[in-house]
């Protein structure tokens, strides 16, 4: 039987229960069941003698995150900050069980920030995801200001959350198993409640971004690690879209070990250790997160011309809440200078309407290459709703926008184009930007 369609917003304010002490055994059992096949190890620096509260700031691979996770805070409790996806995958009432607070990705949401300062008032362990979302090549994100502002008004001890082998076990791109990876993960403290007292914000930030900065394939190398899987290169045209060798763009495909351009011919072929080989010459970018970056450059030089845009048709869902997607059908969404523009009838309403996001009010975006199997989508969200955008004409790459939407904020932010914001009260938490949401238009 079909569910009915509830569009009520999801309740942000609703104060986060603590863990459940009855599943708290069934969870630890079934993290060590997962992390087993990748023989994690734990290593702890600086933790002794730590209690709560504090919180955790982990690097955010994979979904393997969630299960190494808790095993490293062993035998303490914690909440979890997650995505409202979650909460509808699994249900509201088992996230909740598993001290998960809902929020939605690259907002302001002052309703967290006050759930984050209970959690800590009331002696408990808070862990952040402060990427925001799955690494696409196995490299680290620039973290938004907020997170050292945030540091700086909770002033309770930080401790960092650095794992490895994560996403080399199931890159966001090929989510398939890969044996022989090995998974490791590092606790560590990074501050003391004085320190985080004490400390200006912009030094805060500067130390979370170093400790949270990782290349999975560096380490892959350093540690010798082979994946011998003979399908591992199949998906990575979703990241590097952009032929390294013609510089044409949405022309990559992949088999097997071998990744091709069928613009022009060039192949590479992706060696046991993660690194690229050009077919009879050496390849330009034999460490794929160099490609990736490249590809970054050659976004913000279109920009920068005045050649860039995306304006097409796209199909929209939404997730007002932890119950329920809802089919909006056909939209347009444009990208340009001015941000985004995403024009769509909203459930309930007789009559379309656009809704601006601004460079200044977007740090960045989410971005999926396969969502449940819809294809590629990224996703744009209000205080009360999440908006999943998927292609329905070619010329659509998440990691395209997402390079524009990050190059398009901090041109902003030279600038000085910042939207209105509250002059007091707590920061914004997690990978919002510093403004006051998107506009919207009647049609």
């Amino acid at each position: 039987m079909k569910r009915p369609i509830d569009p009520t917003p999801f309740d942000r304010a609703r104060v986060p229960p603590k863990q459940n002490l009855l599943i708290m055994p069934l969870l630890w059992l079934w993290c060590w069941l997962a992390t087993r096949p990748g023989r994690l190890r734990i290593h702890k620096v600086g933790m002794k003698g730590l209690k709560p509260p504090f919180l955790v700031l982990g690097t955010h691979h994979a979904f393997m995150d969630f299960y190494v996770t808790p095993l490293c805070l062993f035998p303490h409790r914690a909440n979890y900050v997650s995505e409202l996806e979650g909460f509808e995958n699994f249900g509201e009432w088992p996230y909740r069980q598993i001290g998960c607070l809902g929020t939605r990705k690259f907002v302001n949401d002052l309703a967290l920030v006050k759930n984050i300062r209970r959690c800590m008032e009331r002696r408990g362990i808070l862990v952040l995801y402060p990427e925001a979302r799955y690494a696409n090549v196995g490299t680290s994100s620039e973290l938004p200001a907020s997170v050292g502002k945030l540091i700086q008004y909770l002033k309770v001890p930080v401790v960092v959350l650095q794992m490895r082998g994560n996403y080399l076990q199931s890159p966001i791109w090929n989510l398939k198993r890969r044996r022989g990876v090995r998974l490791e993960a590092t606790l560590s403290r990074l501050f003391t409640a004085e320190e985080a007292a004490a400390l200006s914000a912009g030094a805060i930030q500067e130390a979370v971004q170093r400790a949270l900065s990782y290349d999975e394939y560096a380490w892959q190398a350093e540690r010798h690690m082979a994946v011998r899987a003979p399908w591992r290169a199949e998906g990575l045209e979703l990241p590097l879209y952009r032929c390294a060798d013609c510089g044409t763009a949405f022309h990559m495909a992949s088999r097997g070990a071998e990744l091709f351009c069928t613009a022009c011919g060039a192949r590479w072929r992706m060696d046991e250790y993660g690194r690229l080989e050009g077919a009879g010459r050496p390849a330009r970018f034999p460490h794929i997160p160099d490609w990736y970056e490249w590809e970054r450059t050659q976004v913000e030089a279109a920009i920068e011309g005045g050649t860039y845009g995306l304006d097409q048709r796209v199909h929209i869902e939404s997730l007002p809440n932890a119950v329920n997607f809802i089919d909006l059908g056909e939209g347009r969404l444009r990208h340009d200078g001015a941000g985004f523009a995403l024009t769509l009838t909203d459930y309930g309403e007789q009559a379309p309407k656009t809704l601006r996001f601004p460079p200044g009010a977007t740090f960045s975006i989410h971005t999926e290459y396969d969502y449940r199997g819809k294809g590629p989508c990224i996703t744009l969200s209000t205080p009360d709703n999440t908006y999943f955008i998927y292609p329905l004409e070619p010329g659509f790459n998440p990691t395209e926008l997402q390079f524009a939407a990050e190059a398009l904020y901090r041109r902003a932010m030279v600038r000085g184009d910042r939207p209105p914001r509250r002059p007091d009260g707590p920061p914004p938490a997690g990978r919002g930007a510093p403004g006051s949401g998107p506009e919207l238009d009647r049609e």
